[in-house]
This record gives C-alpha cells, structure tokens and sequence, in this order.
C-alpha cells in the first residue's frame, strides 16, 4: 500500500503541476503502477468539476469555459499539449518516417503542430458552452469523465504501441501491461458510470477509440509511440470526450 500511494504521489508530480515533489525513485513506483493515470485524472477532474461549477454561478458561459480551460492548462501543464503540437508537426510534415520524427522532436512548433492546437482548444471551448446550454448541472460530470478518459488514452496508447525512441515516452511503453490497460479500462468506466451512466460510458468508449486512432496514425507516420504521441493521446482523449457530451447530450437530457 505504502508503494502505491507514493506511486500516486509520483502521478499527481508527473502528469500535473501540482507541488508534491517528484524524483525518479517516484517514477520508477509510479511506472510499475501505470493504471494509476486514470485515478490522477479522476481526481482532476473533480477540481475542475469544483472550478467550472463555481465559475457558472458567477460568469456567463462563454468566460465559463474560457475559466475552464484557463484551468485544465494551469493543472496540467503545457507538456502534454506540447506533445500534441509535436505529433501535428510530425503529421504534417513530407517524407520518410526518419523525416517526420526529426520533424516532430524539432523544438521550433510549424504550422501542422499550431493547427492540431488551435483545432483542440477551440473543439473544447465550444463543447464546454455546448455542454452548459443543454444542462449547466452537467458539466461538472462531464468534467470528470474526460479527464479521467483522457489519462486511460495514454494508458491505452502506451499499453498497445512500441517505443520509437529512448525517453519518457518509451519508458512509459516499455511498462505498460495488459494488466494496467484492463485495471485502467475497468477503473474509469466505473468513473464514467457513476457520473454519467451509459452516456458516460459511451463518452469514455469514444475517448478510448480517439487513443486508438492516435495510435494507428503514429503508427503509420512514425512506425511507433513516443512522449509527444503519448501527451498527443491526453489532448484529443480529453476534446473526443468532451465533444461526445457536448454533441450529443442533448438526446439524453
């Protein structure tokens, strides 16, 4: 138990900006117990549940979702949208596979990386305002269900790819078993469930499908995963939720 809580900890200093402290001793914890990604997203997703409801009360919906997303960012870091704009770099690129890797670990972001981003926030800011003109009671659920599913995408994206190159990236593949995908799988749909029911589940299952086709397109242009393919999954894990709620909420509430 006591390895598994300092695991957490590890989660909570390596997939957000919270100031717990982190070292590669953590790490090492936290990769032996990867299907712990979920449970720091769930828990993420109820302070965002707590900051989106809050700001509700007080602003209107668009500053709402502009709060929000002020926040998602705030918590999580750029890391993992900075590995988005690298996948969409890579993506966008011309040539061989060796090309478009050199592409997508160039630190200057091109036009591919800065549409990916822009695509992502602007697909989450309107899903927010969506989501709040069908119910305002909502969001906060909705909240919690994408960034418990987004944690799962990388999970399920780490736990079905093959490493490109040496880095957290491959470190996190290398240790991600069926065992923590299946662990990972049954803990956020439970999640999703609780907070949602079936249409939480179906949101999760969409989030999940959107990993696989991150997967499949890294696949096809890299010939593997890395970090910024794993932090790519996080982002549009966290808008295919998010956009299933926002979209289609309205046939069920």
């Amino acid at each position: 138990m006591k390895e598994i809580l300092s695991a957490l900890r590890s989660g909570f200093g390596f997939l957000t900006t919270i100031p717990v402290g982190i070292s590669m001793e953590g790490i090492e914890k936290l990769m032996k117990h990867i299907y712990l990604f979920p449970v720091v997203g769930a828990v993420l997703g109820v302070i965002l549940a707590a900051i989106g409801f809050l700001s509700s009360i007080i602003f209107p919906q668009v500053l709402t979702s502009l709060v929000i997303i002020i926040f998602i960012y705030y918590l999580t870091g750029i890391n993992h949208i900075d590995g988005l704009a690298d996948f969409g770099d890579g993506i966008a690129s011309h040539g061989t596979k060796e090309e478009k890797i050199k592409a997508m670990r160039d630190t200057a972001v091109g036009t591919g990386g800065l549409v990916f981003c822009i695509i992502a926030i602007i697909g989450i800011f309107v899903s927010l305002i969506s989501i709040m003109e069908i119910n305002l009671l909502l969001l906060p659920y909705a909240l919690i269900v994408a960034e418990t599913s987004a944690k799962q995408s990388m999970v399920t994206v780490a736990a079905f790819g093959r490493k490109l190159y040496e880095g957290f990236g491959a470190i996190t593949v290398e240790n991600t078993k069926s065992s923590d995908f299946l662990a990972g799988m049954v803990f956020s749909g439970a999640v999703s469930y609780f907070f949602l029911g079936v249409f939480g589940v179906e949101a999760f299952i969409a989030s999940q499908l959107a990993g696989l086709l991150v997967l499949h397109t890294a696949n096809r242009h890299f010939g593997g995963v890395s970090g910024d393919v794993v932090g790519a999954s996080n982002e549009i894990g966290r808008l295919a939720a998010l956009l299933y709620i926002g979209g289609f909420a309205w046939m069920r509430f």
